[in-house]
């Protein structure tokens, strides 16, 4: 597929499903060629390259939204995206707890809290993202 636009369409649509057509569809009245430019540079040139399959992709995106610290709805996007593409829960979790030691502790706890938000909503049960052998008190919060 030689065309970007098409290209990048179709590796949204694997990756995200209907959630990433809202998010281009919210851009519409806004900034409609900004929508073309994230259909186009992230997923027709960058997701569709060799190299990297799209579960490593989308663990490596969760881990630098989190250690930005300041894209929790992106993150959330992309947490969706991880497990549509075969990551378990335990790897997001595992990731976005990785990501306290470079990124630090407020980080990773909102991360961890986008997570929460993101498997709630598929469950329709809120899940223990925290260990259970652990008493601190933000374990407790986690699990809350």
């Amino acid at each position: 597929m030689d065309n970007r636009f098409d290209r990048g369409m179709q590796k949204l649509a694997e990756i995200d499903g209907a959630q990433g057509k809202r998010v281009i569809d919210s851009l519409q009245n806004i900034a409609p060629d900004f929508a073309r430019y994230v259909i186009e540079f992230p997923f027709g040139d960058i997701y569709a390259r060799p190299g990297l399959d799209l579960k490593s992709r989308e663990i490596a995106t969760v881990a630098a939204l989190t250690a930005m610290g300041n894209a929790a709805p992106q993150l959330r996007v992309h947490i969706h995206a991880a497990l549509n593409v075969g990551c378990s829960k335990e790897e997001v979790v595992e990731t976005i707890m990785q990501m306290a030691v470079y990124a630090g502790f407020p980080a990773a706890l909102n991360g961890l809290f986008a997570a929460q938000e993101v498997f709630a909503a598929i469950t329709d049960e809120p899940q223990k993202v925290a260990s259970t052998t652990s008493t601190g008190a933000h374990d407790r919060v986690l699990k809350d």
